[in-house]
């Protein structure tokens, strides 16, 4: 999909996304998607989604939430791989969530998307979400990925390749860090303080601490 899809005013102060720039920790990774541009073109249309909210998950032995902690298996094989391609999957057995793959092969980490702000095919995106308020088309991963129009088949496509476009802050913004949603056990998701959002945006998502955390 070619850029100029995307008006001048949401390119602005935007970069394409680089194998390069992506392929660094997700840890890294998060705080630059913050403000990005994810786009996606389909027979319908084209929807792009500024993100507001991300959160980063490591891989093998480092991360007991991560879908790699335990090894590699045909579903999460796609986070073993190259960064920058997708890595989709079934939340609940009924909700996809998006993730960017983030390292070198083998680091088996990844960037989920939370939340963003629709800043391209806006209608489009309200007939995929009917009912919902502008500022809930995408708040939320779930509905991020439905606005998009991204299905779990594309798990494994590149996001640096048509139907889609991803640009990135040409500068890092400002942001906040704070604890990872839905995390059980001891500390709960202050022991993962990886969740990443610019202070204030409308497309961030309302934190939820997992009913089991401690501490």
């Amino acid at each position: 999909m070619p850029h100029a899809v995307i008006p001048d005013d949401v390119r602005a102060g935007l970069v394409p996304a680089t194998r390069e720039a992506l392929s660094v920790d997700s840890i890294e990774l998060g705080p630059r998607l913050l403000g990005a541009v994810l786009a996606h073109e389909t027979d319908e249309g084209v929807v792009a989604v500024r993100l507001s909210e991300v959160e980063a998950y490591r891989g093998v032995g480092e991360d007991p939430g991560s879908h790699a902690f335990r090894g590699k298996t045909p579903r999460n094989a796609v986070m073993f791989g190259e960064a920058g391609y997708l890595y989709a999957y079934f939340s609940y057995g009924m909700h996809v969530c998006l993730n960017v793959v983030a390292g070198r092969p083998g680091a088996s980490s990844a960037v989920l998307l939370r939340g963003g702000v629709v800043v391209e095919g806006l209608e489009l995106a309200r007939r995929r979400r009917p009912g919902a308020s502008d500022r809930d088309l995408a708040r939320g991963p779930a509905r991020l990925s439905l606005a998009l129009g991204v299905p779990l088949s594309a798990s494994g496509d590149d996001l640096l390749a048509p139907p889609y476009t991803l640009l990135l802050p040409a500068a890092p913004l400002p942001f906040e860090a704070g604890p990872r949603t839905g995390v059980s056990g001891p500390g709960g998701g202050a022991a993962f303080p990886w969740r990443f959002r610019i202070a204030g945006d409308p497309g961030v998502s309302p934190y939820r601490r997992h009913p089991k955390a401690v501490g």
